[in-house]
């Protein structure tokens, strides 16, 4: 989600918008489906009914009675099993026309990625991210499928020299479960530089609703500033990523480093009980727009609770009906995540990763005691 900083008409987006009871949406989170050809360890979309994905017509009729986004962001499950992702992009090119179309993948259909950024509208820059969350073996074992490691390196190696050509930012996503997961970091860095790639860390959360079984279920944290991970992380394990983590943000990008910044100081903060604690306003159901696979329109990443669907009803009727509206009242009193696809909307629409920017710069603190586990 780095690409939300670099592109999408950055300065508008974080200067003009203001946080609003029910504004129109700037940013779609379009799930193309749960179908998925790994079987992550975290994640659950590939044992989902996967049954009534929309069609590309309903998807083209859809997009048309949309508002403009700033950006469209095509995820899944696997993005790529769907064999209309071109002509899905083509759509969201033309009727929404964002400034930024982003796609995360696991990589694994190498030849179908490369076309699809080949063919894709050229006229709208594209960020491709591909998930890596360790060196072969520890990828392989989290994504549930041998060769994991393999295909996704080779997907960039097709890639990476080919950026300038195809108009294409290309990065990956670590996302780190685990003590294992965030010792591989460095080794994983050392891996990608020689191909001009950056690893962008995430920590995995416990439960999310998107994938979750359960369906309409609401796993949002209860307290504001809490974080429960995926699986075991001590205090040494953290400390020693952040601090890896922390010395590499100095060659980023200004951009690119004030949203990875935001992003780590909450993560850290969460995690070890340090300061500062960012907790933007969420932007869910109002600036931030999420589609699930069959037109459902969802509250957000851990309330599944649907308002809607835009396969039998038109847009207007969903995005100010009342159950919309009882949603964004649920969303206000919500005290906050910490999933980097919510809280860089957020962080944005809202105005306060700028003002994080603007602040003074803080002198580093040592964490809190308490916090994080053992």
């Amino acid at each position: 989600m780095t690409a939300l900083v670099r592109g999408a008409g950055i300065v508008r987006a974080m200067v003009d918008r203001h946080f609003e009871r029910a504004a129109l949406p700037r940013m779609l989170t379009y799930t193309v489906t749960f179908t998925c050809n790994a079987r992550c360890v975290m994640c659950d979309s590939w044992r989902k009914d996967n049954a009534g994905d929309l069609t590309l017509d309903e998807v083209q009729r859809i997009f048309a009675t949309l508002p403009r986004m700033d950006i469209v962001r095509l995820t899944g499950g696997e993005p790529f099993v769907r064999r209309d992702l071109t002509e899905i992009a083509e759509a969201a090119a033309t009727s929404l026309r964002p400034a930024l179309i982003h796609v995360s993948t696991n990589g694994f259909l190498t030849e179908r990625i490369v076309e699809f950024c080949e063919r894709r509208p050229h006229e709208v820059p594209l960020h491709v991210m591909i998930s890596l969350d360790g060196l072969a073996d520890r990828h392989d074992e989290i994504r549930g499928r041998a060769a994991s490691f393999s295909r996704a390196m080779r997907t960039l190696e097709a890639l990476a020299p080919r950026r300038s050509e195809l108009r294409l930012t290309l990065s990956v996503n670590q996302t780190v479960l685990d003590g294992a997961g965030a010792r591989e970091y460095r080794a994983l860095r050392d891996r990608l530089r020689p191909l001009g790639l950056r690893n962008h860390v995430v920590v995995a959360y416990k439960e999310s609703a998107t994938y979750s079984l359960l369906g309409d279920v609401d796993v949002a944290p209860r307290s504001a500033g809490s974080f429960e991970p995926f699986g075991d992380l001590t205090r040494g394990d953290l400390e020693r990523l952040f601090a890896e983590i922390e010395e590499d943000l100095r060659s980023y990008p200004l951009a690119e480093r004030a949203a990875k910044r935001y992003y780590l100081d909450g993560i850290r903060s969460r995690l070890l009980g340090s300061e500062p604690s960012p907790n933007p306003k969420c932007v869910a159901l109002q600036a931030h727009m999420r589609l699930f696979p069959n037109g459902d329109v969802p509250v957000c990443q851990f309330n599944g609770t649907r308002v809607g669907n835009l396969r039998s009803q038109a847009f207007a009727d969903v995005w100010f009906g009342q159950a919309a509206q009882d949603k964004r009242a649920w969303v206000r009193a919500c005290p906050g995540c910490w999933a980097e696809c919510e809280v860089l909307p957020s962080a944005i629409y809202t105005g306060d990763l700028l003002r994080s920017q603007l602040l003074p710069a803080r002198a580093k603190r040592a964490p809190a005691s308490g916090g994080g586990k053992r």
